[in-house]
């Protein structure tokens, strides 16, 4: 009995081990919506902040002893608390989705080369040299650390990753232009040299140098240093610019269309699982769905913070998909409405201003559905239509009574 109870202990602290580390693996998320998360993320930035005010202050020679050693001291800080952040991060690698079919050692295995690992690996270098005996001194240093904890910003923007989506979905049309980028800047740089050499041998007596002025030139950059003086050297130059615009304006195209496409993608997967949380959507067939996926959009709101406010259009309705929100009745009366719920309908088909104040009162995830769109969508799903005209009715009465017997008091 001693044994198993021993088993059970043990089975108990794993289990809470491994919650603990779940929590604190959604916590460190750069992309947790919770007031938690929003907290962490401003404690790093302030942290990286003064971390990069430090060392660039550093680089200057004309601080006093006194002062450099503060900031040294600062950076030393700064360094360990990265530190320490990249073995939390370590530990709780496990907890990652992507990780779910492998162990745990080889899940920390693979976040440690990933590019968030070795990024917060390079944060640590201080550390280790630190403890290695070396001080921190010059501009030098300075630089180099500066350099190493600027890419930790780079963790704060999670657009970096749809770029490299984005590029690695239109690479034969970026390499298409990269290539006519490089034929004109060829053309370009060989022509001002035959035609510049005998007038500027010092900025077109060779192709390199030819380079220098094709490539400011072609970038419409214009630094003015060199300029062709013959008539067949302005020339070209005057069509190396205006290619220079077109290619740039076709490399613009691409990628803002490749952007446009990735977030449509990525927006209509991310409605379709708050979707799927919806129980008035969850009975519809996946057709049907799919055509109302297009017409949702998602909102993301902390806690206690105001929707809607009383006597504002009624232009749209929400759905809950996940959290909970508080309906301030005009009464004075308050309904909590969870998972799974929607308001603003009442609004929305009697095409009045709104009723009452919608307020959250933990991390809110909605749905949004305009007017226009529920119309729409209406149109060709009547029982969509119907459960929510149904539920406004519902409240309408419960309203109704609700005053009714306040009244009566």
């Amino acid at each position: 009995m001693q044994f198993a109870g021993q088993g059970a202990y043990g089975r108990s602290v794993t289990a809470t081990a491994s919650s603990l580390r779940a929590r604190i693996h959604a916590l460190l998320h750069f992309t947790e919506p919770s007031d938690a998360g929003r907290r962490w993320r401003a404690l790093h930035l302030a942290v990286l902040g003064i971390g990069l005010f430090a060392v660039i202050l550093l680089s200057t020679d004309d601080l006093p002893p006194d002062a450099r050693n503060a900031l040294r001291y600062a950076i030393w800080a700064v360094a360990i608390l990265f530190f320490i952040e990249y073995l939390v991060r370590l530990w709780t690698a496990p907890e990652a989705s992507r990780y779910g079919e492998i162990s745990a050692t080889m899940a920390r295995l693979h976040w440690a080369v990933s590019l968030p690992g070795l990024v917060g690996l390079l944060a640590t270098v201080p550390v280790f040299m630190w403890l290695a005996g070396y001080r921190i001194v010059g501009s030098d240093a300075a630089s180099i650390f500066c350099v190493l904890w600027i890419l930790k910003l780079g963790l704060h923007a999670p657009a970096l990753g749809t770029l490299s989506h984005v590029i690695s979905n239109e690479r034969a049309p970026i390499a298409s232009v990269l290539i006519l980028f490089f034929i004109l800047l060829v053309i370009a740089a060989t022509g001002a040299h035959l035609l510049e050499r005998e007038r500027q041998p010092d900025a077109f007596g060779s192709l390199p140098n030819a380079l220098w002025w094709a490539v400011v030139t072609l970038t419409t950059t214009g630094y003015g240093d060199v300029v062709p003086l013959t008539a067949g050297g302005r020339m070209v130059g005057s069509v190396l610019m205006i290619s220079g615009i077109t290619v740039l304006a076709i490399m613009t195209g691409v990628l803002a269309t490749g952007f446009a496409q990735e977030e449509r993608r990525r927006e209509y997967l991310r409605v379709w699982e708050q979707v799927a949380r919806v129980p008035i959507f969850a009975a519809l067939g996946v057709v049907t769905l799919s055509e109302i996926v297009g017409k949702l959009r998602t909102r993301y709101y902390p806690s206690r913070i105001i929707i809607v406010r009383r006597g504002d259009p009624g232009d749209s309705m929400f759905f809950i998909s996940s959290g909970e929100v508080e309906v301030r009745l005009p009464s004075g009366g308050t309904v909590r409405l969870g998972e799974g719920a929607f308001f603003g309908e009442m609004a929305l088909l009697e095409r009045q201003p709104r009723s009452a104040t919608v307020a959250t009162t933990r991390p809110t995830t909605l749905l949004v559905l305009y007017a226009s769109d529920f119309y729409e969508i209406a149109s060709h799903i009547p029982a969509l239509a119907e459960a929510v005209e149904n539920e406004s009715k519902r409240r309408r009465e419960e309203n109704v009574d609700r005053t009714s017997s306040e009244t009566k008091r």
